[in-house]
């Protein structure tokens, strides 16, 4: 589907790619009538949604800049402006709540490097989209690039065929330690009652079973989460059969509270997940943030993750179905 609204206009930044055809990320710029720029682009959205999601799956990724949002509040009024299902964040990575459905992203040191991923790619039910806003750009680094999860497969295909279909056939098993309280020195440093949500461990337990987890409870007061098997790839629909990399086998293999295995236990070489994590950096798209930006990522469609940068820096979050 071609680029046509007369609500936009087709704008650039630094490090956008042309994978297979499609604009990475998709900029989307005001058409410079000169009106309140959050207020029309309000009624923009209102109007054009379906078109817009449109455009979300077809780029993978749409970037809108230059109207002026200033706050959560603003943000949250874009989010709400489509209409979609909220869907709540289950993972490791320390955040905290802002307003309706905003939540800051991971609160991790600014120091590390969180890793490429699909967003909840171990929980059954995982966003559809994830949606970002720059509320204060860092001064240096603290990019969020992202990975066309279907260039992955491609590129692993080509190298390790056998090894991909194998362990596509077996599935992957995972496993995580959620600490007992939150660690906010860690980008993996949820506690367990902040991750469920709870602080009954009864609760906590069929809250993880509702998910797809099994548990065990730790003598230091963590919980050792168990998952698999997972597939390593999938296809989704509308996505032109794309056979995306919808797994986060480098992300936690060989970590120091997380494995990744295949389903029987058999070990993955580390020769193969060396290079996969090589392919995924060499597939990836950086570009800087600016003040007011607003990115849709199809979390269908990519991983996504958040280099190191200087402080400060506020990225704020919302996931939908």
């Amino acid at each position: 589907m071609e680029f046509t609204c007369k609500d936009f206009k087709v704008g650039k930044c630094e490090g956008e790619k042309l994978v297979h055809g499609e604009t990475m990320p998709l900029v989307l710029l005001p058409p410079g009538d000169g009106k309140n720029q959050v207020e029309s682009l309000l009624e923009a959205l209102r109007r054009h949604k379906e078109w817009f999601e449109e455009m979300i799956i077809k780029n993978s990724a749409v970037l809108l800049r230059g109207f002026d949002v200033k706050n959560a509040v603003e943000f949250n009024d874009i989010v709400e402006a489509f209409g979609w299902d909220d869907i709540r964040y289950v993972g490791p990575a320390p955040r905290t709540h802002i307003h309706k459905r905003i939540w800051t992203a991971n609160e991790g040191p600014l120091s590390e490097f969180i890793y490429y991923h699909h967003e909840m790619v171990l929980i059954k039910e995982f966003p559809k989209k994830v949606i970002l806003f720059c509320e204060i750009p860092p001064p240096e680094g603290g990019e969020t690039p992202f990975v066309p999860s279907f260039r992955v497969t491609e590129r692993m295909l080509e190298e390790f065929p056998e090894f991909v279909e194998e362990l596509d056939k077996k599935g992957l098993k995972y496993t995580f330690t959620a600490l007992s309280k939150d660690d906010t020195s860690s980008m993996r440093g949820r506690g367990w009652e902040d991750a469920f949500g709870t602080s009954d461990p009864a609760e906590a337990e069929r809250r993880a079973r509702a998910l797809g987890m099994e548990v065990e409870w730790l003598p230091n007061g963590g919980v050792k989460t168990m998952l698999g098997p997972r597939t390593l790839t999938r296809v989704f629909e509308g996505r032109k059969g794309r056979r995306m990399w919808f797994n986060t086998l480098v992300g936690m293999h060989g970590k120091e509270l997380s494995s990744a295995t295949m389903a029987d236990g058999t070990e993955i070489p580390d020769n193969i997940v060396k290079r996969c994590e090589e392919i995924i950096e060499e597939e990836s798209i950086q570009f800087k943030w600016e003040k007011g930006d607003v990115l849709f990522l199809d979390n269908y469609a990519l991983l996504h993750g958040r280099r190191p940068s200087l402080p400060p820096r506020k990225v704020l979050v919302a996931t939908c179905k």
